[in-house]
């Protein structure tokens, strides 16, 4: 298990301290002995230590700042769900390939959103608006909640919120395996609890900073004995020397932990990027071993008009079959949502 995160310094709001949760944090930081400063709004962040680019994102990463969201119309959030439910941005991990270096820029530290109340106000709206029709919110599209949970407790407020809410859903992903706080949360089945899982190859490479494999596992094996619907994101898929032997092991393992499970889903992504995005990566992490060769990939248009590097056909679909068979093998009562 990795040590749970800690910044090495916080920003906070004015606002934020106009809420509970703003205040504890502030105190449990400063009683850390945690350097903790006020600033204007979150894009005043400035004087980050750091003497190059490099360091100041090493550090930015390392960073927290405690916010109100202040716009509480959330982004839609097709396919996964109708809406993005904020609670956090940023991530404390390492991934390579991860769409929030780009999405980011120059701020990838981390904020925690205290107005809880108020985001849960706007939830409540949406799912009026679309009865009786469910609703459903995805808590992780810009974050991992799970890996910050320690610090703000918002995702298990969020459960047991969404548990409430007859017409609400509730959905994340992560790829941190401290999920004991969660367990006992009154869920009435009403979260699904997903676990970000790949080959080992890929992990080792390219996802420093997060849970272990085996970790997330034994993680997901104690979601699922707690009674959430579990689901697995498997992305970004690779194709490397070894892929279908490694990916076939990560799907018996997993198989291998896991109780009899009547609600299980299987979400499945292959390795893209943008030119922009590779540049951010070349530049963050310069001597990743991420292939982003252009000349063995397929351009495809992707949303707001940019183009997505990915495999080409005959490889995306060996892959497809590869993966459904696989899954099918081991979980032959799973759902597989997508392939992309």
């Amino acid at each position: 298990m990795i040590k749970p995160f800690e910044p090495d310094l916080v920003y906070y709001e004015p606002g934020a301290l106009d809420y509970p949760l703003g205040k504890e944090l502030v105190a449990r930081f400063q009683s850390m002995k945690i350097p903790v400063r006020p600033t204007t709004s979150h894009n005043q962040v400035t004087g980050l230590p750091g003497e190059t680019p490099l360091d100041k994102y090493r550090i930015a990463k390392r960073t927290l700042v405690i916010g109100v969201k202040k716009s509480l119309k959330f982004e839609q959030s097709k396919p996964s769900a109708e809406y993005a439910i904020p609670l956090a941005t940023g991530c404390m991990g390492h991934c390579h390939y991860c769409y929030l270096q780009t999405t980011l820029g120059k701020r990838p530290y981390i904020r925690i959103y205290v107005n809880l109340d108020e985001i849960f106000s706007q939830a409540e709206k949406y799912i009026q608006e679309r009865a009786p029709e469910i609703t459903r919110f995805e808590a992780a599209c810009t974050s991992d909640p799970v890996g910050i949970e320690h610090i703000s407790g918002s995702l298990y407020k969020t459960i047991e919120f969404m548990g409430k809410q007859p017409l609400g859903r509730l959905r994340f992903v992560t790829k941190y395996a401290n999920v004991e706080s969660l367990l006992n949360a009154d869920h009435k089945g009403h979260t699904r609890f997903r676990f970000s899982i790949n080959a080992d190859y890929v992990v080792k490479h390219f996802e420093p900073g997060t849970s272990p494999l085996p970790d997330r596992i034994e993680a997901a094996g104690k979601v699922a004995e707690a009674g959430y619907p579990l689901g697995f994101i498997i992305a970004p898929i690779m194709s490397f020397s070894g892929w279908k032997e490694q990916y076939q092991a990560l799907l018996k393992k997993l198989s291998n932990r896991l109780p009899e499970v009547d609600d299980l889903t299987f979400e499945l992504i292959t390795h893209r990027y943008t030119q922009s995005a590779k540049r951010v990566i070349e530049e963050r992490y310069p001597k990743t071993k991420l292939d982003m060769d252009d000349e063995k990939r397929r351009k495809k248009w992707g949303p707001y008009g940019r183009i997505k590097y990915v495999y080409p056909k005959e490889q995306m679909d060996e892959i497809k079959d590869f993966m459904h068979r696989t899954i099918s093998t081991y979980f032959p009562r799973a759902e597989i949502l997508y392939f992309t």
